[in-house]
């Protein structure tokens, strides 16, 4: 099996799911298409992708690090501590923070990258 063919496997799942999975749900997945695939073929080939810029790896706070294919608009995520869904928040909802934050601490941020913690609305009315 080649490299390539894992690698595409890959990226087209994370561009379908538009998520955030574990190496584990990525192997899984890949594994339905490509049966005689092997756990340390699909985890080089992440650190392949993550090391080339096309995948980012994120610690959510979660059990595993999770995958997601990089995009050229930044985004940043909430994290539910109780279910731990992960709801994606975009650029310019944060942006005003960020240019606050600069601005009050003669701070240049060069995050890409915000994830806060809390409880969601479904959990929160449990």
């Amino acid at each position: 099996m080649r490299a390539s063919s894992v690698t595409n496997a890959i990226l087209d799942l994370l561009d379908s799911h538009h998520a955030h999975l574990t190496a584990a749900q990525v192997y899984d997945a890949v594994r339905k298409n490509l049966t005689a695939i092997n756990r340390s073929t699909v985890y080089r080939a992440l650190k392949r992708l993550v090391d080339a810029g096309e995948v980012s790896i994120s610690d959510m706070g979660l059990d595993s690090q999770v995958y997601e294919r990089r995009s050229d608009t930044p985004h940043h995520h909430l994290v539910c501590q109780s279910c731990g869904n992960i709801y994606t928040l975009g650029d310019a909802e944060v942006r005003e923070f960020f240019n606050e934050v600069e601005g009050a601490h003669q701070f240049r941020i060069i995050t890409n990258h915000l994830i806060l913690y809390g409880i969601c609305a479904r959990c929160s009315s449990k």
